[in-house]
């Protein structure tokens, strides 16, 4: 906002102040909070954020905002994305009427939490955004005659543009997770065990309409019955999938091939704090999979434990407020949210900035 104030090619009057007032400086009213623009005018001439007592967050995150500079605020309050270094930043207790069900971060550091059961015509947390300039939702449903597939809107205009209908041997309708993938400009839709019987991972390229790759536990021999996959993600180099099952064990699908099983790592265990709390609650909150700078996150009971390097060691654990279980979690804007299951919170984590030496 300053820079576009200043430049000549945005704001005519400002040569005509200039040019025709025999050289004086021209002089702006800015009518906001002075104390908060003296915090983001030595930022930007320091790179360093110093905040006087006087001044709360929530106003200087607002005038940032103004100013266009919530970015840069935020990159010098927080350091990079780590999951080794994170720390509980704050609880936040819900406002709106029932137990939360779904959370999703923002890329501006923020989070939308979803309340109540879900929709009919959609399926709770089954939603993806193509970010790769496509500007299209994705969103497992059931079109107008009962055809069950994933819809697709443009992000602009809000209205539906495609419809991939659910092809035969494969659960689309009812999907738990859809992630988008960039580098290969697919979407990946996993409809997983307890929604379904068996559990159902695919990739749709809609360009041609069709499925490139297809895995499902049906036939699973006897002896692996009881191990179900209950989560799914694509991991970052795009050649394997993550799935976790209800027991906490991880295991992962090779993309390079559709014959192959899942491989179970004993050693990638979660940790299983509170497990006994999420079971005996009315709901049982399964695991959920994510992935970010290149370390795996799963949560199980009220813990999110994260894993590094290319053995998927278990290096960290999570375990913020007292809410119960974890029901979802989401990373986003160098933040992650936690949300609870029996108290109506959720818990923000956050890596310090490094030391100043």
């Amino acid at each position: 906002m300053l820079g576009a104030m200043l430049d000549t090619s945005w704001n005519a009057s400002h040569d005509d102040a200039a040019g025709g007032g025999g050289g004086a400086a021209a002089e702006y009213f800015i009518d906001r909070d002075p104390a908060c623009l003296a915090v983001l005018l030595d930022l930007l001439r320091t790179g360093g954020l110093h905040v006087p007592p006087g001044v709360p967050e929530a106003t200087l995150y607002r005038e940032a905002l103004y100013y266009g500079l919530l970015d840069r605020v935020r990159a010098a309050r927080l350091g990079d994305f780590d999951g080794d270094r994170l720390r509980l930043s704050a609880s936040v207790p819900g406002r709106a009427p029932g137990d939360g069900t779904a959370v999703r971060a923002a890329p501006d550091g923020g989070c939308c939490v979803a309340h109540g059961g879900p929709p009919r015509s959609f399926t709770a947390g089954a939603l993806a955004v193509d970010d790769g300039g496509g500007c299209r939702v994705f969103a497992s449903c059931k079109g107008r005659f009962n055809e069950y597939g994933i819809g697709v809107w443009d992000a602009n205009t809000g209205e539906q543009a495609d419809f991939f209908y659910e092809p035969p041997g494969c659960a689309m309708g009812d999907a738990d997770r859809l992630q988008w993938l960039d580098g290969t400009s697919t979407l990946m839709v996993a409809t997983m065990f307890p929604r379904t019987d068996s559990s159902f991972i695919s990739l749709l390229d809609f360009r041609d309409k069709s499925v490139v790759w297809s895995w499902s536990d049906v036939g699973t021999p006897a002896s692996l019955e009881d191990k179900h996959a209950v989560h799914a993600v694509v991991m970052e180099d795009g050649r394997s999938v993550c799935v976790i099952n209800q027991y906490d064990n991880l295991g992962f699908l090779d993309l390079r091939s559709s014959a192959g099983g899942v491989r179970w790592r004993s050693r990638s265990k979660v940790a299983t704090g509170g497990k006994t709390k999420a079971l005996i609650s009315e709901e049982v909150c399964y695991p959920k999979l994510a992935t970010y700078g290149g370390q795996l996150f799963a949560s199980t009971g009220d813990t999110v434990s994260v894993f590094s390097g290319p053995d998927h060691v278990l290096t960290s654990t999570l375990r913020g407020s007292q809410g119960g279980a974890i029901c979802d979690f989401s990373i986003g804007g160098d933040r992650l949210f936690a949300l609870h299951s029996e108290e109506n919170v959720f818990d923000v984590w956050e890596t310090p900035p490094p030391a100043i030496i």
